[in-house]
């Protein structure tokens, strides 16, 4: 395994063509060895109460964004009746608005006193003035974010069809196919693609980005530790490994031990790389493809998103038909959430205690968003003249907040209707699909 790690970094070191790559592939990784083991679903309730605030916090923030684009300033009651799907909520579109007077203030229409319409509030206009400022400030981060999940994809595009449903993830502006792409028609351009869709192509490769999140977290390390492990990694003799945290209960089991160990082993192939050449049934394979998904989902602010947002880039990304297996093969790395009528993929070493780490600073203003939210769905019932001033909630937010409850784990099996393709077992052997 070792001297198969060592050539095949040797081989991506020195830039070699990608066919001998293929050869070696080809020749060494053929054989599936992994042991059989079989994992039950966990439920993270951490997890879930942060995926269904951020429900609720993307639909505002959605509506919000809608708001500002109309050209007269408000929307109608009507325009919003059929949102309900695209926002991602349980509850009608209207009922939804209404629980936050702090952020949309309702009016009659001026011409049809019948219509109701709603346009934001001052505070809601204040945080997105500042949330503006915050995309001016970070655009080059913004930049390197998008230019590198283009990088990703096979032939360096994407189609904005599937690039707009991930703007709220990626921390994307709102007119981001316009804005940036006039601003830096060095690195993006839009093109009209095959089915004759519009996409968003890279015009230029930029070496210094094509480093993935593991890999830099790797060499940080290098400051506290000595970093002997990620210098022998850079000169191909040793492999990286992906960080695993376990439900309880499962580090103990010998099998997952083993198949841990056995995992870790295999040569780490970075999402920037040509993949072409692997066969797509080795265990090589399944480990760039957990490569990709844990980079694709790095790249996010919340370090997650919706499965289905993966599905629709699958051929970009050239995973496999049943790629999302790998989520639930992988329950040390990926956590796979049922809340919100949707199924949400989250990376688990992104939190902490139920707390993001190193949040982006378009996160910290979205939590001010949110206090203001439930500030106004909280003294709904009180009465609108009890709201203390808007303008300090968004100041003190932060030391009003309330602290996230510690991660908790409850072992809970699903049954298959709940999974689709997946399924709550796991299992890696010689035979499988």
């Amino acid at each position: 395994m070792k001297l198969r790690a060592k050539s095949l970094f040797s081989i991506l070191r020195s830039n070699s063509p990608i066919h001998e790559l293929g050869n070696l592939l080809v020749n060494g990784q053929q054989c599936r060895t992994l042991v059989k083991v079989r994992l039950k679903w966990v439920k993270n309730r951490s997890l879930d109460h942060i995926i269904d605030t951020h429900t609720d916090l993307k639909a505002a923030s959605l509506v919000k964004d809608a708001i500002n684009r109309s050209s007269a300033g408000f929307i109608t009651s009507k325009s919003i009746s059929e949102w309900q799907k695209l926002l991602g909520l349980t509850v009608p579109t209207l009922r939804f608005i209404r629980r936050y007077p702090t952020l949309f203030e309702e009016f009659p229409h001026p011409r049809y006193p019948s219509l109701p319409c709603f346009r934001l509030t001052n505070i809601a206009t204040t945080l997105h003035n500042q949330e503006l400022r915050i995309y001016e400030t970070h655009e080059s981060d913004i930049v390197e974010r998008l230019c590198r999940v283009l990088m990703m994809t096979r032939n360096k595009m994407l189609p904005l069809q599937s690039i707009h449903p991930l703007k709220w993830d990626l921390g994307l502006p709102d007119d981001f196919d316009r804005n940036l792409v006039q601003k830096y028609p060095d690195k993006f351009r839009v093109v009209k693609g095959l089915n004759g869709g519009l996409c968003l192509k890279l015009e230029q490769w930029v070496e210094e980005f094509a480093v993935s999140e593991l890999q830099k977290n790797n060499e940080n390390l290098q400051v506290g530790s000595g970093g002997g492990e990620y210098r022998q990694f850079k000169r191909g003799q040793t492999v990286l490994a992906f960080p695993m945290s376990f439900p309880r209960g499962y580090g103990a089991q010998k099998k997952v031990r083993a198949w841990m160990e056995e995992f870790q082993k295999l040569p780490y192939i970075s999402p920037y790389e040509d993949s072409s050449r692997i066969d797509p049934n080795s265990e090589l394979m399944e480990k760039r493809v957990v490569g990709v998904l844990h980079e694709f989902l790095s790249l996010t602010m919340y370090k997650k998103t919706k499965r289905n947002y993966l599905r629709s880039l699958r051929e970009e990304l050239n995973l496999p038909h049943k790629f999302t297996r790998i989520f639930t093969r992988y329950p040390g790395i990926f956590y796979l959430s049922l809340k919100c009528k949707t199924t949400t993929v989250t990376l688990k070493e992104g939190y902490q205690r139920g707390r993001l780490v190193n949040p982006h600073p378009l996160v910290r203003l979205r939590e001010k968003f949110y206090y203001v939210m439930r500030t106004g769905l909280v003294y709904r019932s009180k009465g609108f003249d009890r709201i203390p001033p808007l303008e300090n909630l968004a100041s003190n937010e932060a030391n009003e907040m309330e602290q996230e409850e510690d991660a908790e784990e409850e072992e809970f099996e699903t049954g298959d209707e709940c999974y689709e393709e997946e399924t709550s077992e796991v299992e890696i052997n010689s035979n499988e699909d």
